[in-house]
């Protein structure tokens, strides 16, 4: 076996928990081969240097085994290996998303209650009209 359907691929290579993820990741254009998007049904070779977005974390990743079986982990990762330049990109961003301050924590009040919910109410609808009058 030399060439796979690119679902395929990506699910026995566990970037996908189902071939139905993969195809709709496919479709919406987050897999691509050479810079270029890719139908579900297009083949996978050896040799294919393969860009797949996951929640907005970019692999890039070179293709060095075919399979059509889900296996292990350990079975799966060694069908692909990942460039340095994708490993070095994806361990800053860890660390950028690591170092950067919770959104709940710049909440200083922490939720508004219903009377702060009232009175900013109201001060938007005094501040706002439809109406050309005013």
């Amino acid at each position: 076996m030399d060439k796979t359907r690119i679902d395929k691929w990506l699910w026995a290579a566990r970037f996908f928990k189902t071939r139905s993820l993969a195809t709709e990741a496919v479709n919406r254009g987050q897999v691509q081969i050479a810079q270029q998007d890719v139908k579900p049904s297009r083949d996978v070779r050896v040799g294919d240097v393969m860009t797949i977005w996951q929640a907005k974390i970019q692999h890039t990743v070179v293709v060095m085994g075919i399979s059509e079986q889900r296996g292990p982990a350990p079975v799966a990762q060694q069908l692909y290996a990942e460039a340095p330049e994708s490993l070095e990109r994806r361990a800053k961003e860890a660390e950028a998303r690591r170092l950067s301050p919770e959104p709940a924590m710049t909440l200083e009040h922490g939720r508004p209650t219903k009377r702060n919910r009232r009175d900013l109410e109201k001060d938007w609808n005094a501040r706002w009209s439809a109406s050309l009058d005013n």
